[in-house]
């Protein structure tokens, strides 16, 4: 009988998180203060975040850093995940490539985001804080920090983009079960969003705007501290148990991959995915593919610029070496909320311009077609956001019939879309439409970025 998921015993869930940073032979360019063009130090970054995430966030020597043992127990919940052959997706294709996927669908919260929310959250309590703010686009961060800061006896305070917020209430009310407070983006309850409500009172918002807004709250509430659930090195160090496990499954298969898809928002479950796999094509020359799927109406990697840019869109951040659309990029109000924001990690955007990995950028209707045909073939209703992967899956499994040859494909299955069933609707009665940037549109918001980079 053929052998469809592979799970890891308890004991070997991972007890370190992997730095792909330490082992990159380019390294990432750093971050920069906005006024003095300096480069940023950890503790540059306390009065926004957590000491503890300051310094691995800048932290380019220690491959490996140690889980907390409380993050590790709570990772027990629903670690490890299963990984699963798509034997009924490989049948319908009728495709000689092998398909796997990461089902990060089976935690609590229904995606891959408590990884890192649970350790953020603890990092916040060890430091004696007792709020924490954040932004979150689809949701999917919102709900797993809401989960991560009740299990620690934290408050929280989410900014979730309004689109979404109105698109998506059942997210909204998972935030709200869990304890959090939740405002629509742009607010009135701060600076930054009432310039933004009075310089565009119809702005449905953007991730840029949220963070702004999550970011100023944090500076001006006592005992409080930011935290962010993508783009980022911290978290893309929390999310590497998901490819550190997969390392493991796929060796129970008895396969390696070929190619390693992830959707890219600002690049959380990707880089999960695929940066432990990763240390084996730079330091053993494997030559597997490594791709990212994103929206084709928020194409930074496929369509942006390498430049230093601002991570918010009212100037709170530091300056980050990003592949960028621009801070002021105001996205289409795709279902895919979680993939909505304007720049790319500053380890990915390395990768990318060391042609270390690819990007592909997929089309809406696209991803709803290939998460309808994931659901009806394997049982699971993905996230619109995952359904990125999908569809990238897909075109790669065609390939390979077209082409005659065998391939593994490993895809992160980030999240269920169980409460995203509003945008299925929208799917299925047509009311959904591509998206088609002109390259004007791109050089208004790019154009204006100080060229720190040349």
């Amino acid at each position: 009988m053929k052998t469809k998921r592979f799970f890891l015993p308890e004991s070997q869930i991972p007890t370190q998180w992997y730095n792909l940073m330490a082992d990159m032979k380019n390294k990432p360019l750093p971050m920069l203060n906005p006024a003095t063009k300096e480069p940023i130090k950890a503790e540059d970054l306390y009065p926004i975040f957590a000491e503890e995430v300051s310094k691995q966030e800048v932290n380019m020597t220690d491959t490996w850093i140690d889980i907390p043992e409380e993050v590790r127990e709570k990772y027990k919940i629903y670690r490890s995940t299963p990984l699963v052959r798509a034997y009924e997706l490989e049948k319908a294709l009728d495709t000689p490539a092998h398909i796997y996927f990461k089902n990060e669908s089976v935690s609590p919260v229904g995606s891959h985001k408590l990884n890192t929310a649970l350790a953020q959250a603890y990092y916040c309590k060890q430091e004696g804080l007792t709020n924490i703010t954040t932004e979150t686009g689809a949701g999917q961060w919102g709900t797993a920090l809401a989960f991560a800061a009740k299990t620690f006896g934290l408050e929280l305070a989410v900014y979730m983009v309004k689109v979404s917020y109105r698109q998506k209430p059942y997210r909204r009310s998972l935030m709200q079960t869990w304890g959090a407070e939740v405002i629509a983006s742009p607010s009135m309850s701060t600076k930054a969003g009432r310039k933004i409500i009075t310089d565009n009172p119809t702005y449905q918002g953007s991730l840029g705007t949220a963070i702004s807004e999550a970011i100023e709250l944090a500076m001006q509430t006592p005992n409080c501290k930011y935290t962010l659930g993508s783009v980022l090195n911290h978290v893309a160090l929390h999310q590497s148990v998901i490819g550190l496990e997969a390392e493991k499954q796929m060796e129970m298969a008895g396969e390696y991959p070929d190619i390693i898809i992830g959707c890219f928002g600002g690049g959380s479950n990707f880089a999960g995915i695929s940066f432990p796999f990763m240390r084996h094509k730079i330091l053993d020359g494997k030559n597997t593919r490594f791709i990212a799927a994103e929206p084709a109406s928020c194409p930074k990697l496929t369509r942006g610029v390498f430049q230093y840019d601002l991570g918010d869109e009212a100037g709170y951040t530091p300056l980050i070496p990003m592949f960028t659309l621009g801070h002021a990029f105001a996205p289409a109000n795709i279902h895919a909320g979680g993939l909505r924001y304007h720049g790319a990690g500053s380890i990915v955007s390395q990768l990318l311009k060391d042609d270390l990995m690819e990007a592909m950028d997929i089309p809406q209707l696209e991803s709803f077609e290939a998460g309808v045909l994931f659901a009806r073939t394997e049982g699971i209703v993905p996230a619109p956001e995952s359904s990125h992967a999908i569809a990238s899956a897909i075109r790669e499994a065609k390939k390979a019939k077209e082409e005659g040859v065998q391939k593994t494909i490993l895809f992160n299955l980030s999240g269920h879309g169980l409460v995203d069933m509003t945008a299925y609707d929208s799917y299925f009665d047509g009311d959904l439409r591509n998206y088609e940037l002109s390259a004007e549109e791109i050089a208004k918001t790019t154009s204006n970025l100080e060229q720190i980079i040349k």
